[in-house]
């Protein structure tokens, strides 16, 4: 199993959290002192680019877990089923 597709623990996604809250400071600062736009568009990029990851990968650990419950469950099933549209939603 490779680093990308092990499950990702709660810990490690506050902690993918807490640099994205730092991120969005950093960008607050930047624009607060009037930085260069392209220095902003690439900043704001980094930070769409690390919510889409983190985004994964709670959704992924969502899916994992009905799978492994097996997906027979009536609960399981409707748990597969809303974690598939929150998946979708984030091609929106």
């Amino acid at each position: 199993m490779t680093p990308e597709s092990r499950p990702v623990s709660k810990k490690e996604v506050i902690s993918r959290l807490k640099k994205i809250e730092g991120q969005a400071r950093g960008l607050q600062r930047m624009i607060d002192e009037n930085r260069d736009c392209e220095e902003v568009i690439t900043q704001l990029s980094a930070l769409r680019a690390a919510i889409n990851k983190v985004s994964l990968a709670v959704i992924t650990g969502q899916l994992e877990e009905c799978l492994l419950c097996g997906t027979r469950d009536p609960d399981s099933q409707e748990a597969l089923k809303r974690a598939s549209r929150l998946f979708m939603k984030l091609g929106r």
